[in-house]
């Protein structure tokens, strides 16, 4: 270990894989898996055609099955690391291990993961980290269990010591802890030295108490894009209005306000009656991309453009998303990214991995 503090790395830094559990039946997506799982196939395609991706299965059943799946729909087999063991959902930005950089090594933080505040049983999603640091897959880096609930959709870094957050949520998670004892867990175990608060914006049919990837993220460390409502008409225009307000006072870590780019305003998408929570922040910066949620609306060109303005040196590929906001969450929510050297080197021939780091 190098004498500098660990560093919690933006998303747009190099990655070695993005890792992602795929839906089955003992998931609430049991009800909707023929119209889910084209979304996670053209996800996982896209993945593959830029880096590693880790897959997580329930099964050999289920693995077999996907071989076959995503062969045929174009993805590199090679590029797909699989592992097996038991999770209660697929949202793995907030089930998934969150990563920092230590010297030559790593450290997966391992926050208590509750279901969202108790909404949804999270016993096996809880210790989802802890088993995949024992899988071998992560040689050179260690685990830190961390007692003190957090969901990674709840934060954005920029990479250089900032974190964006909603109080909203994390307010609503430790309701008996101040603000500066929230500040104080969120410095020391992301290893950063500011939170950026953001006190309005929340989205109808979100029920993660207004995480941060569905309403603004960082582009880069200067730069931030934001979810907005052109419609006044709209019920949450009041709201992301204040919000976009909010942005607009923050300073980046050099003093200056950040350059903003507001999302275009989708269409009410409802189901039963219900409205979706669809977010065009909801997206996932890959290796020389941006993976963009779509909804199978006008505004998907727009969200398109806005992105390829704020990530001009990156590709900008549309994901088709509509099916993922049944279960109130989208492309990024499902999604979490690797750090560069993080994942271990391919099985040998034997297909033998390497032996886990104790």
């Amino acid at each position: 270990m190098s004498g500098t503090p660990p560093r919690w790395p933006a998303e747009w830094e190099p990655q070695s894989a993005i890792a992602i559990a795929w839906p089955h039946p003992g998931t609430d997506w049991a009800a909707r898996l023929d119209q889910v799982e084209p979304c996670f196939t053209a996800l996982a395609v896209a993945i593959c055609a830029r880096q590693e991706l880790l897959l997580c299965v329930p099964d050999p059943a289920t693995r077999h099955r996907l071989e076959l799946r995503l062969s045929a729909a174009g993805a590199d087999l090679a590029r797909i690391r699989f592992v097996e063991l038991a999770y209660d959902d697929t949202w793995l930005r907030d089930s998934g291990p969150i990563t920092l950089i230590d010297g030559d090594g790593f450290v997966l933080l391992d926050f208590v993961f509750t279901g969202w505040g108790g909404k949804f049983a999270a016993g096996q999603d809880d210790a989802l980290v802890a088993h995949l640091h024992g899988s071998g897959l992560f040689p050179t880096a260690r685990h830190r269990r961390i007692d003190f609930a957090l969901e990674g959709g709840a934060i954005d870094g920029d990479g250089r010591g900032s974190v964006l957050t909603t109080w909203r949520c994390l307010g609503e998670r430790h309701p008996d802890a101040s603000r500066t004892e929230i500040e104080a867990v969120l410095t020391d175990s992301l290893s950063v030295r500011r939170v950026l608060w953001l006190e309005h914006g929340h989205l109808e049919g979100d029920d993660t108490d207004a995480h941060i990837d569905t309403l603004a993220r960082f582009a880069g460390p200067d730069r931030i894009v934001y979810q907005a409502c052109d419609d006044p008409s709209d019920s949450h225009y009041p709201e992301l209005a204040a919000m976009a307000a909010e942005l607009a006072a923050l300073r980046d870590d050099q003093g200056r306000p950040f350059r903003l780019f507001p999302l275009p305003w989708p269409r009410p998408i409802l189901d039963a009656g219900r409205r979706l929570a669809a977010s065009y922040a909801n997206f996932l910066i890959v290796n020389g991309a941006v993976l963009a949620p779509s909804y199978d609306d006008p505004a998907d060109v727009r969200a398109q453009a806005v992105l390829a303005d704020a990530f001009p040196d990156r590709e900008i590929v549309m994901i088709p998303c509509r099916p993922l906001i049944w279960q109130n969450g989208s492309l990024h929510c499902l999604t979490m990214q690797l750090p560069a050297g993080l994942l271990s080197a391919p099985p040998d021939h034997q297909g033998q991995p390497p032996a886990p780091v104790q």
